[in-house]
């Protein structure tokens, strides 16, 4: 029997396949003239199961445009940057942070996180996370519209991290990750039986802080970052030869923090991020005259026009998505020419962001995400704000969508964050304030 999931299934799934992402509308192919072409009107991103890991966890980096990987350690470090907890301040903290998705859709659709830390000593940390995405309740119906079953798609990542101190300012760290997603509850699709998707990955990242910088007279902090996460396999939803690459990510920015005084700071961040995946790659249409003379045929042998061929390996793509576009749609064109160049650089993803914090107890946010209108066009400002009370913390983020809606558009999302290390730091300044009264 064939089998279909309602409208509103459709919808949410492919909310969850290309997360948010979304595309703009676009025109036909270009046509080739001679050695020169004219700019396809149509926009060409990548696409990637498990998108849900790509999804900014946490509310602080939430209200710094998605920034993270060079920013001052926190307990969330595990998505961003687990390096950077040899640099934290408390030895032990756990965080947990709840964003509801496409809530102007629907109820019952949200992403969990939960992470944590602990630092040995000065040379040696670990972390772990969980992130948890549930997509909500999907009626699934056949051809006649009978209700064959009712379930509840969900996804998760499980990993764990250790990061070292390699020398005096800089660190780095290494992660494992297990992925799971179940998307179709094993029901039939196209007649093909369905089944749950598992792959396992590793992420790779480093830190470097130095807060000996003066500028004039104030002191100030330098930092920078690179995690290259999720390297790992691809994964099936089926008993075919077909598998999906998941999203590996290369993540690298700097960050810079001024303090005024001992009671203010100002942090600017900055990051870029590209998809280590390949490219879609533009198809000779029916019609059209191959090199050799021969003309291509409707459903016969795809070939590529331009571009590289996406069927590749993991480790492969590591490499080859650095030169893999077809440079052939129309903000790439240059000079009737096709330029890869000038679509890779398009695939690269800018977040800004801006805190200001008082007395490390209270800071508030301000950042900005942009994405090429070809590439999924993704523009949109996001505000934050955070609150510290000894050993617990608040941080909330929302976001302004610029160009188009967004799933987190309209949505407040919040971290709990509870830094127990600091409990056994009060601790130990209140029995050696204890002695030194006993003394005098």
């Amino acid at each position: 029997m064939i089998r279909r999931i309602s409208f509103l299934t459709i919808i949410i799934a492919l909310a969850c396949t290309s997360v948010y992402s979304q595309t703009i509308g676009g025109g036909g192919n270009g046509k080739g003239n001679g050695t020169t072409i004219d700019g396809r009107n149509a926009p060409n991103t990548i696409s990637t199961a498990v998108s849900f890991l790509t999804i900014a966890p946490d509310t602080r980096a939430g209200g710094l445009g998605d920034a993270g990987v060079a920013t001052t350690p926190d307990g969330n470090s595990q998505h961003w940057n687990p390096s950077k907890y040899v640099f934290i301040e408390n030895d032990f903290g756990v965080s947990m942070s709840y964003t509801p998705w496409l809530r102007a859709l629907t109820s019952d659709m949200n992403l969990g996180y939960l992470a944590g830390y602990y630092k040995f000593n000065a040379q040696n940390a670990i972390g772990a996370s969980l992130l948890f995405f549930d997509l909500g309740n999907m009626v699934f119906k056949d051809v006649n519209n009978v209700t064959l079953m009712n379930f509840r798609p969900r996804e998760f990542s499980l990993d764990i991290s250790y990061a070292r101190l390699l020398a005096k300012n800089f660190s780095g760290s290494v992660a494992m990750r297990f992925i799971y997603s179940n998307l179709t509850g094993g029901q039939d699709i196209g007649q093909v039986q369905s089944k749950a998707g598992t792959s396992v990955a590793a992420d790779v990242s480093f830190y470097y802080k130095n807060d000996d910088i003066m500028t004039g007279n104030l002191k100030s902090s330098v930092m920078w970052g690179l995690n290259i996460s999720n390297i790992g396999s691809k994964i099936s939803y089926t008993s075919n030869e077909k598998r999906d690459f998941i999203p590996t990510n290369f993540r690298t920015g700097v960050g810079y923090m001024l303090s005024f005084d001992e009671h203010n700071d100002l942090l600017i961040t900055c990051d870029f991020n590209k998809l280590l995946v390949p490219s879609s790659p533009t198809y000779y249409q029916p019609g059209e005259v191959l090199p050799s003379g021969d003309t291509v045929k409707a459903g016969g042998e795809q070939h590529i026009k331009y571009g590289k061929d996406p069927n590749v390996s993991v480790p492969a793509a590591l490499f080859t998505s650095w030169w893999d576009a077809p440079g052939d749609a129309t903000p790439f064109v240059h000079n009737g020419k096709t330029s890869r160049f000038r679509e890779e650089l398009a695939e690269i993803t800018l977040s800004l962001g801006l805190e200001y914090c008082y007395s490390k107890q209270f800071a508030v946010r301000v950042g900005y995400f942009h994405e090429h209108a070809y590439k999924g066009n993704r523009k949109y400002v996001t505000v934050g704000a955070g609150l510290r009370l000894n050993v617990f913390g608040l941080d909330f983020a929302y976001l302004i969508p610029v160009t188009q809606a967004n799933p987190l558009q309209n949505t407040l999302r919040f971290t709990l964050t509870f830094d127990f290390g600091g409990i056994a730091k009060e601790q130990r300044d209140a029995k050696k304030a204890e002695k030194e009264a006993r003394k005098s």
